[in-house]
């Protein structure tokens, strides 16, 4: 069922307005494709964190909490692009963990979309983590219809949720990333189980948070399908601003024979606010190279494919690769205010040739989804190494997967490849000065 805005939902709170859609929410057929999509991808990114450092200290947290840590710890979770929020890493664990199927993890997905699109790029780009502000109170409407609360309990466990909604970027390249992550999964099913409960709240508080942190109540809109605009699956594992400029080095560099040694300058020319999340220009360790541009287009020249041992620590410190990470010039355009704004173009200088390659939308965008191969070889290859069939992956059987997998600490797999066209050439240039670096 696609939902219009009625007057009623117009003239009520954001809380309330939500919850109606929520609780109201009847799938399409391509909202429910959408939601088995985001299943087996979660899942799976969750079992190839299996025996991750990290899961041990989340055994503080609660299952939810846990599973949402798992899938979202090696960076390699889907994306929401116009809220810039990590929709599925929150909600398809807490439905899980929770017993709701489907149409749970879609009505909470919807409102993690909603409200982080109300929060808007402002609120990105100042720093917050859009994924665990808005994703608390998603999880809270996971929760909720799990339950079966109707609209009112809806809207007061969003309302209860409002506390935890935090999280900043400051974290990214640290375990407190993913943790935030599932500490906001592991509140939102509290304030579920309070709003059941009986618990009051004035559902009011929703949006005054939301205007405290920047957003704005009256763009929330219920009308349209479940998730508007889709989501976005990763094919490297790294976060999402990556995947462009890694496509575009390959890109650069495909078909012909190029030198790492030989290599004297790396240009990267895109808009500033695709690198919003980049913070680290000199990463020392894994996690750290998950947010590294620099890091990014100099694991794409050296390795022919990008899985977890290229975004390990061993890799990060390899000499060859700090050398190209030294040479990356990053020039930076004021145009754009989301993750693939305008294009990234890359340039390899040699000391007798250039290559460059030109990029907007990376393979697994919405605008490119991935194809049924490339998703199920990602889905392979995450489970490569465990006893979980791809089969297992139902909203049926994958809470007994997590429950199983999570719990024997088995090897990681350690590749993942993925690949994707572009446009590309080859040019016969002399070295040219360095281009400003930020």
């Amino acid at each position: 069922m696609t939902w219009v805005n009625s007057d009623e939902d117009l003239a009520a709170d954001v809380a309330v307005r939500l919850a109606r859609w929520a609780g109201g929410l009847q799938p399409t057929a391509e909202d429910l494709a959408l939601a088995e999509r985001s299943l087996r991808d979660t899942v799976a990114v969750a079992v190839a964190a299996r025996g991750h450092d990290v899961l041990e200290v989340a055994r503080a947290l609660g299952e939810a909490g846990r599973w949402a840590t798992a899938s979202h710890v090696i960076d390699y979770d889907d994306l929401h692009m116009e809220s810039t929020t990590h929709i599925s890493t929150v909600c398809v664990p807490v439905a899980l963990a929770t017993g709701g199927g489907a149409r749970a993890y879609l009505a909470g997905a919807g409102v993690m979309a909603r409200l982080g699109m109300s929060l808007g790029w402002r609120h990105y780009s100042s720093g917050w983590h859009a994924t665990t502000t808005a994703g608390a109170l998603a999880a809270a409407v996971v929760a909720g219809v799990a339950r079966g609360l109707d609209a009112d309990g809806l809207a007061r466990a969003m309302a209860l949720a409002v506390p935890a909604a935090g999280g900043v970027q400051r974290a990214f390249g640290t375990d407190a990333k993913s943790l935030q992550v599932g500490q906001a999964a592991d509140a939102g099913v509290r304030a579920a189980g309070l709003a059941a409960s009986g618990a009051t709240a004035d559902t009011g508080a929703v949006e005054d948070w939301l205007r405290l942190l920047g957003g704005d109540p009256a763009v929330v809109d219920v009308s349209g399908p479940a998730v508007p605009g889709g989501l976005a699956v990763k094919i490297y594992p790294a976060c999402y601003a990556l995947q462009r400029p890694i496509t575009a080095m390959r890109e650069a560099v495909r078909g012909v024979s190029v030198d790492p040694a030989a290599v004297r300058r790396i240009e990267v020319h895109t808009p500033a606010a695709t690198v919003q999340p980049l913070i680290h220009h000199r990463p020392t360790d894994g996690l750290q190279g998950k947010f590294s541009l620099e890091y990014a287009v100099a694991t794409a020249l050296l390795d022919e494919r990008h899985g977890f041992e290229e975004f390990g620590d061993e890799a990060v410190r390899r000499p060859e690769a700090r050398r190209l990470v030294d040479l990356v010039d990053t020039v930076l355009e004021d145009s754009g205010d989301w993750l693939l704004a305008g294009t990234v173009r890359v340039v390899v200088h040699t000391d007798e040739e250039c290559h460059e390659a030109s990029l907007q939308f990376p393979p697994g965008s919405p605008q490119r989804p991935p194809t049924h191969d490339e998703l199920g070889e990602k889905v392979a290859l995450c489970l490569d190494g465990s006893d979980v069939p791809a089969d297992e992956i139902t909203w049926a059987g994958s809470a007994q997967v997590l429950h199983r997998t999570l719990s024997l600490g088995l090897p990681r797999p350690t590749r993942i490849a993925g690949a994707a066209s572009s446009s590309s050439t080859t040019c016969r240039c002399p070295a040219v000065p360095a281009a400003q670096r930020h």
